[in-house]
């Protein structure tokens, strides 16, 4: 239901937090919660716990949890706030008790880390239509993980509820979640042994602008799918997005509309820390005009210089050039889980990052590439000789290049360049280029002319 409740944000004390729920309590209303918070939820770990809801104007709400107990009085519109002490994960399933003129009591809810996965068709793609999916489907089953999928829908001012439910993860309710998000939270789960709340919030064939916030103003989707939760807490969100940007033709603009994005989350859910790792989308064969993924790609890299965000490639994961849907699922979402280990939750000794582009140095009738990232080494994924390197000279045009592993560098060069100048790197909207660290994870599509990509160091 629609609200014109963020007003209500102003009207609770400097200790509370500045947010309220935002759907309007009817007159003699009972205390009212909204879905997201039920029974069989995961509560973000370490962070203060927010409980709100709606109940008739001036009524005291009280909530308990443990010895914690904290109360809130239902403001002109009904919305009501409070916040109770951090908790940490321990396994054990809590009880959540509000009351007011009605009791509401919340079981099996569990502490430990929640993550949202949200984007197009990518991040929305069920599990079921997956490489693997027979297997990981019938191995789904885990109390320890839950999941909550954000139903399609636009609102032209921020919602107050979701219509949805937190389901445990089970081989029945697994199927049709994103896969890409569950195979980010099952690595997640099994490397912290905490239990993970997975939030699926994602649309198909979506731009990015109706999922941003912005100056006030904001995207349908946003305000369907992400304004009610964003009470919750959330340790950080995954992303899946940008083909419908390139098919716009938006190229590097789409750097600026990805700050905005990632900006305008962090100040909606009150956390400025809130981690941001993303996909950078695969190649493919369809209806890109020439140059325009390639300059897409070039924003993504460049969107890694936005504190807490990191970028998986995907170039090695397509099997079906032609499918703007790779299959191969549970690599993005390992390659994702890596970021979270190592940027997140500090786990040492993790190659979270496939090689970036550093710099560039000429040497008589070649070009040094120095890449970031580069784990123990450098190599070529199948054994052959490197592949997608491409070299210019005076002229400016391009030209197949030689490409050789150095340590840490490649060495790139081709018959007839004497005096070059530039290289490119995977720099067409189907090249799968072969060269990868020792982790065996791909290195970024590049060029060095004009280059404003990041080398996340």
């Amino acid at each position: 239901m629609k609200s014109p409740l963020l007003a209500a944000r102003a009207a609770l004390s400097a200790a509370a937090l500045l947010t309220a729920c935002l759907f309007v309590a009817p007159v003699h209303a009972e205390v009212k919660l909204p879905t997201i918070l039920e029974s069989g939820m995961v509560i973000q770990r370490d962070q203060p716990v927010r409980i709100w809801g709606t109940a008739d104007a001036g009524e005291k709400v009280t909530v308990t949890l443990g010895d914690a107990a904290k109360s809130a009085t239902a403001n002109d519109s009904g919305a009501w706030i409070v916040e109770l002490p951090a908790q940490k994960a321990d396994g054990k399933p809590r009880v959540i008790q509000v009351h007011g003129t009605n009791d509401i009591v919340l079981e099996d809810v569990l502490f430990g880390e929640v993550w949202i996965g949200s984007g197009q068709s990518n991040m929305e793609w069920q599990l079921t239509n997956t490489h693997g999916a027979p297997d990981d489907i019938k191995a789904a089953g885990n109390p320890n993980i839950r999941l909550y999928h954000v139903p399609k829908v636009q609102e032209k001012a921020p919602a107050g509820d979701i219509n949805a439910h937190w389901t445990a993860c089970t081989p029945e309710t697994i199927p049709t979640f994103s896969a890409v998000l569950y195979h980010f939270g099952r690595e997640l789960q099994k490397e912290l042994n905490v239990p993970v709340g997975l939030i699926n919030s994602s649309w198909g064939g979506s731009p990015i602008e109706p999922w941003t916030i912005k100056d006030g103003k904001s995207g349908g989707m946003y305000n369907g799918m992400i304004a009610p939760i964003t009470n919750f807490g959330v340790r950080g969100a995954i992303w899946y997005q940008g083909e419908t940007n390139a098919m716009q033709k938006n190229g590097f603009a789409y750097r600026q509309k990805m700050e905005d994005l990632i900006l305008g989350w962090r100040d909606s859910f009150q956390n400025p820390d809130l981690d941001f790792y993303y996909v950078q989308i695969a190649p493919w064969s369809g209806s890109y005009e020439p140059g325009q993924l390639p300059a897409l790609w070039e924003a993504q890299v460049a969107s890694m210089s936005i504190p807490r965000t990191g970028m998986i490639v995907t170039t090695d994961l397509v099997d079906n050039l032609a499918d703007i849907h790779p299959r191969n699922k549970r690599d993005v979402g390992h390659r994702l889980s890596l970021w979270a280990l190592a940027k997140t939750y500090g786990r040492e000794g993790v190659i979270y990052s496939g090689p970036l582009y550093d710099s560039m140095k000429v040497d008589g009738n070649k070009i040094r590439i120095r890449f970031t990232h580069t784990g123990e080494g450098l190599k070529s994924s199948d054994g052959k000789p490197l592949t997608e390197f491409q070299i210019a000279g005076e002229s400016g045009e391009y030209v197949a290049a030689q490409a050789t592993i150095d340590g840490d560098s490649v060495i790139v060069s081709a018959e007839g360049v004497d005096a070059p100048k530039n290289v490119r790197f995977g720099w067409h909207k189907v090249a799968q280029p072969n060269l990868a660290n020792s982790a065996g994870l791909p290195a970024s599509p590049f060029q060095t002319e004009g280059w404003r990509g990041v080398a996340a160091k």
